[in-house]
């Protein structure tokens, strides 16, 4: 979910290198948005995305995952799946795009078996199916012989640990046995308040940049405000719907931001790298589903122990 959260300050990139870019309006520049947020003194917020399609295809696939997850939180396994065959298909025309060739079948079949590994088998099956997936790789990359060998074995190596087994994490948040539901949506919840928090305090208060050279619309004050949002999202969601103490939800919100921003800046890097704009168009408003979901496949490890030890 490579987002605006935190930004506010920098100059759209797309427009680095048109030379008529400066002397064209703002108004001209937010063409083909429908709905454009102003600052305070007035200038236009860059989204990069049109605001309103992003909303409601968000609130979608949000609404898919409650479908799914009560009263059967076994039906998710289905959702993680399609999550890991839409996310290779995304990533692979990345890789491909730069000569490299990822072991479609191997990761398909293994990280598709992970999920409900993980949920009816817990984090040993978990990480036996990784491991048994990883050998599968390397086998199937042998009959490529020896050119490229490393590059494409630390792609699929990538990949295996990026995708499918992230989302098995997932699977282990639900299927704790007495409140796993609540887990996987507290931990979205709070993963989510860092780029709700993150944005807005980045339009308001944004001055000073946190990383120009990964993202270079990201800010320290957009920091600050998702570490105010995911704190307080925390906090409500542990006592709320977990019965816990309001500090474990902190100590979590706390955790959460820290790994979604890096995951924001994982996911920067990594399309730069790669010469891509976009994951892919599977979310309208968002690109590709990696774009979306970039911040709550880095931030699950984290949630899933602080969960774990302190609940």
């Amino acid at each position: 979910m490579t987002s605006p959260s935190t930004g506010s300050e920098g100059r759209d990139p797309s427009h680095e290198h048109r030379p008529d870019a400066e002397s064209r309006p703002d108004s001209d520049r937010a063409e083909g948005q429908r709905f454009v947020l102003h600052k305070p003194g007035g200038d236009p917020v860059k989204t990069g995305r049109n605001l309103p399609v992003a909303i409601i295809s968000g609130c979608v696939l949000g609404a898919l995952v409650l479908l799914t997850i009560f009263p059967w939180p076994q039906l998710f396994t289905i959702i993680t799946v399609a999550g890991v065959l839409i996310g290779l298909r995304e990533v692979n025309r990345a890789f491909v795009g730069k000569g490299v060739k990822p072991a479609l079948v191997p990761l398909a079949v293994g990280g598709a078996l992970m999920q409900p590994a993980a949920h009816f088998g817990g984090a040993e099956w978990l990480v036996g199916a990784t491991a048994l997936t990883a050998v599968a790789c390397l086998v199937w990359r042998l009959r490529g012989g020896q050119d490229g060998f490393v590059a494409d074995v630390s792609a699929n190596l990538f990949i295996l640990v990026y995708l499918p087994f992230l989302f098995g994490i997932w699977q282990l948040l639900i299927a704790h046995p007495e409140d796993g539901q609540f887990r996987l949506i507290a931990f979205i919840v709070v993963t989510i308040s860092s780029d709700i928090g993150g944005y807005f305090a980045g339009i308001l208060l944004g001055r000073h940049r946190m990383a120009p050279v990964i993202s270079p619309n990201k800010t320290w004050e957009g920091f600050g405000g998702s570490v105010v949002a995911c704190a307080v999202a925390g906090a409500l969601c542990v006592v709320l719907m977990l019965d816990g103490p309001w500090w474990v939800g902190a100590v979590l919100g706390l955790a959460v931001v820290f790994a979604a921003t890096v995951g924001d800046l994982i996911e920067s890097l990594f399309k730069r790298d790669l010469g891509v704009k976009d994951m892919g168009s599977f979310m309208p408003g968002h690109g590709g589903l990696m774009d979306r979901l970039d911040s709550l496949l880095i931030a699950s490890p984290v949630a899933w122990v602080v969960l774990s030890l302190l609940l």
